[in-house]
């Protein structure tokens, strides 16, 4: 059974829809890359299946064992969230409480689960830093291992390679590569589609009528993508162009 199965969702607010007719499901082991135009409700719907925001029309089933407080998120940062005055220690730690509830002190379950994932993104010996002195590749690992404190199953992230340079960003998209190959399952909105293609196992294309919903070499063949303005590769975006895919 899928962790999450979408059926003709319609997304809004206020009864005003931005995009309709939405299906696509996550497996276990699933990387779906969300993309599309500015404004067709790619934000919209992680805020949706973040139950923050109620879809207008549809349905959103969780499934295989995935409890709300098992989905990891990444949001988009803030100038102020960037500027935020808690050491790196303090933030991830913060990603605990979904899973532990509100205490007047964290247990010691919760300090090994942040070392664990500290170490995993490797930036232990950042902990006592504080995050606003970080670099912006160190705060989105920062950010990354507070999300994997909340979850081994499913991660949402949105856009975040946004401002990094492109060192930093490579070696966060490798970065979460090698997650999703552990069998955590990816949902990222994305504005790259080079890297959409290179590393993402399904694609959601997100248009205000006609969406696609696929594997990614389906999606090259779709309308949606040949009438996408995005740069081509030498190969015209063929199987050549990326690695693994079917």
């Amino acid at each position: 059974m899928a962790y999450i199965v979408c059926r003709n969702l319609t997304l809004g607010y206020e009864g005003e829809a931005v995009a309709e007719n939405i299906s696509f499901k996550v497996n276990k082991g699933d990387y779906l890359c969300i993309v599309g135009e500015n404004g067709t409700g790619k934000s919209t719907l992680m805020k949706t299946l973040l139950n923050l925001n109620s879809p207008i029309a549809g349905d959103i089933e969780i499934g295989d064992g995935l409890l709300p407080h098992e989905i990891g998120y990444l949001p988009q940062q803030t100038v102020v969230q960037k500027d935020f005055p808690a050491t790196v220690q303090e933030i991830v730690l913060s990603g605990t409480l979904p899973g532990y509830g509100s205490r007047l002190f964290y247990s010691r379950e919760q300090k090994k689960l942040a070392n664990d994932n500290m170490g995993k993104m490797d930036i232990s010996e950042l902990k006592n830093r504080s995050y606003r002195k970080l670099s912006g590749g160190q705060q989105q690992r920062v950010l990354l291992a507070r999300a994997l404190c909340a979850t081994s199953k499913l991660l949402l992230l949105d856009e975040p390679v946004t401002g990094l340079d492109p060192k930093a960003t490579e070696e966060f998209y490798r970065l979460i590569a090698s997650l999703n190959k552990e069998g955590i399952s990816i949902i990222m909105i994305s504005h790259d589609i080079e890297a959409a293609l290179k590393y993402a196992s399904h694609i959601l294309h997100i248009d205000k009528k006609d969406s696609f919903y696929g594997k990614k070499f389906s999606y090259l063949d779709s309308k949606l993508y040949k009438n996408f303005n995005v740069p081509t590769c030498k190969h015209k975006h063929t199987a050549k162009c990326f690695d693994g895919g079917e």
